[in-house]
């Protein structure tokens, strides 16, 4: 297992994974639809979708968990 200082990192390159995975398809078949090479369009997608997904979530998610705090009452 890892130690618990990675978790920010790891939190980070799951979400970016699963979100940019889904995000990319969803728009990739809005775009150009069921076509035959569809899985190598979205792929390419969802690379690039990654590599800027991953250094996002590593920015952005300490700010949304501090502001998850203040709306939510203890």
């Amino acid at each position: 297992m890892l130690d618990p200082k990675y978790r920010v990192a790891v939190f980070a390159f799951f979400m970016a994974i699963f979100m940019s995975g889904f995000m990319s398809l969803v728009i990739t078949l809005f775009n150009v639809g069921w076509v035959d090479e569809i899985a190598s369009v979205w792929l390419k997608a969802w690379l690039f979708a990654f590599c800027i997904a991953f250094p996002t979530v590593m920015v952005v998610a300490p700010w949304v968990h501090r502001l998850t705090n203040k709306l939510i009452r203890a």
